[in-house]
C-alpha cells in the first residue's frame, strides 16, 4: 500500500521523538507534545503535557546515560483527518554498548493529533514487551530488533 503525505508525516514525528530521546534533548522532546499531552513510561510513571515533559526528562538525562533506542514501526492508523494511531516496537542499546539489552524491550503506542498543520504527541506509552510464558516472542523481537541496530552501524 502507497504511504500517504500524512501518514509520512506522523512517522517523522515518531522518528524525532526517538531522536531526540537518543540525543538525550528533552526540549526537542517537549516540543512534540501537547500543552496538555499524556506519555507513560516503562516504569509506568506518568508525565502530563509538554512542560512536564521537558522538566522529568531533562531531569532523567541529567542523571544518567539512556540507552539508544532501535524502533520498528508497526503500523500507522487514522481515526480521522486529524487523529493518528502509530504502533511501534524498541529495543534499548546501552550508551557506548554494541548489543540490544532484551530485558528493556517495549511496545510503544503514540497517539498524534494534527493542530495548525503540525501533527503533535497527545498520548506517548512505553510498555515493557515481558511476553509472559512466551520466550519464543521476546526472541523474536531481539532478533528483529538486532537486524535493524545492525543495518544503522
Amino acid at each position: 500500500m502507497k504511504q500517504t503525505t500524512e501518514e509520512a508525516n506522523v512517522r517523522l514525528l515518531y522518528k524525532t521523538w526517538i531522536e531526540a530521546w537518543n540525543n538525550q534533548n528533552a526540549k526537542g522532546m517537549s516540543d512534540l507534545v501537547l500543552e496538555d499531552g499524556d506519555l507513560v513510561g516503562f516504569d509506568g510513571s506518568q508525565m502530563k503535557g509538554s512542560k512536564e515533559v521537558y522538566s522529568v526528562t531533562g531531569e532523567i538525562f541529567a542523571a544518567h546515560p539512556t540507552g539508544l533506542y532501535v524502533s520498528i514501526i508497526q503500523e500507522v492508523k487514522f481515526l480521522s483527518n486529524d487523529v493518528a494511531i502509530l504502533r511501534a516496537v524498541v529495543g534499548m542499546v546501552p550508551r557506548g554498548g554494541s548489543e540490544i539489552n532484551p530485558a528493556v524491550n517495549a511496545i510503544q503506542s503514540l497517539v498524534c493529533k494534527k493542530v495548525d498543520d503540525a501533527w503533535k504527541i497527545a498520548l506517548f506509552q512505553n510498555t515493557p514487551a515481558a511476553f509472559h510464558g512466551r520466550p519464543e516472542l521476546a526472541l523474536r523481537l531481539t532478533k528483529d530488533l538486532r537486524i535493524v541496530f545492525d543495518s544503522s552501524k
